[in-house]
């Protein structure tokens, strides 16, 4: 029985901008819990944490203010905070199967302050699931959340989007089984692969 239960971390970063390489991480929140292979039942809770730190290049402190208008969160909140990296680490080494909507984004940016998350199984909650096919307009978190009477607002915190995304994860699909267990049948991503740095020509 102990063997068909795992454990998956879902997670969500905030940044300040699209670019890994330019901008950065500055909210990190995650959630590890117990669920079954055969099912995609999720069965608890075991730890979660959310972290913030302020951006550190002068290229992310100057589109701060932009992304902003996205996630709400005042640079106050972040100003003289740093990742507790020790702790974040456990995470990723409990894990074994890592879970985020638009996983690719998060991965992205992850990968510059902790490779060894390139080593870990990540599905995409997003594209793991043939939402399109189900009638939902897009796979938009706050359009599925909307679809599916969660919620009908997206706070873009975190630690709130990791939580409202493991309650659709947790609803049966018009297929009738539970999202998580068509998101793990979908498979793991591919290994992410950062775009090789490109030489000015003369």
């Amino acid at each position: 029985m102990r063997k068909l239960e795992k454990l998956g971390l879902v997670l969500d970063v905030e940044t300040t901008g699209l670019g890994p390489t330019t901008d950065e991480v500055i909210e990190l929140a995650l959630k590890l819990f117990s669920y079954r292979t055969d099912t995609g039942e999720i069965q608890e809770i075991i730890e979660e944490d959310s972290f913030l730190r302020e951006p550190l290049t002068s290229s992310a402190r100057r589109n701060y203010n932009r992304a902003y208008q996205i996630h709400g969160i005042p640079y106050e909140l972040v100003a003289g905070k740093s990742f507790t990296d020790v702790k974040i680490k456990s995470y990723f080494h409990r894990a074994d199967s890592v879970f985020a909507h638009n996983a690719s984004f998060d991965r992205s940016f992850l990968y510059h302050m902790y490779p060894e998350v390139n080593d870990l199984n990540w599905f995409c909650t997003m594209r793991g699931v043939k939402w399109k096919n189900y009638g939902f307009p897009n796979g938009k978190l706050l359009t599925l959340l909307q679809a599916h009477q969660i919620t009908n607002h997206q706070t873009h915190r975190a630690l709130d989007d990791i939580t409202y995304l493991m309650d659709l994860l947790r609803k049966t699909s018009p297929n009738g089984n539970l999202y998580l267990q068509e998101v793990l049948e979908n498979g793991p991503m591919r290994k992410y692969q950062p775009a090789a740095k490109r030489t000015k020509m003369g």
